[in-house]
């Protein structure tokens, strides 16, 4: 009896006119799980590399050996709040942007290429 009554066109009609409309709340559960996702799989993983990064650079210091970006290799002979100067050989010395700075000789990146 109560399986006729599951499939009775009538019966159907009647629970789907009672249930009226969802909660709104309800509907923002997709949403707020996207958003959730979007936090810990993208957002989380950038601001631990950010603070990587400006640890490091805010840690160099004059006779560091470091490599750029650009693949020079050079030790460090002056530092100010934007730059580096580079000694690169004997008397050459160059002056790069601190930014530019993408890790120790010698040691992994600490900015790796695809985040730079």
């Amino acid at each position: 009896m109560m399986l006729m009554q599951v499939f009775d066109p009538d019966f159907v009609l009647a629970l789907s006119a009672s249930s009226g409309q969802a909660n709104p709340l309800v509907q923002l559960i997709p949403f707020a799980l996207v958003l959730g996702i979007f936090y810990f799989i993208i957002l989380l993983p950038m601001k631990k590399r950010q603070k990587k990064v400006q640890e490091f650079l805010g840690g160099l210091k004059v006779g560091d050996r470091v490599i750029t970006s650009g693949g020079i290799y050079g030790s460090i002979t002056k530092i100010t709040d934007q730059t580096l100067q580079l000694q690169v050989a004997q008397n050459v010395r160059l002056e790069v942007a601190r930014h530019a700075i993408v890790g120790y000789q010698g040691q992994p990146p600490v900015v790796d290429a695809q985040s730079a």
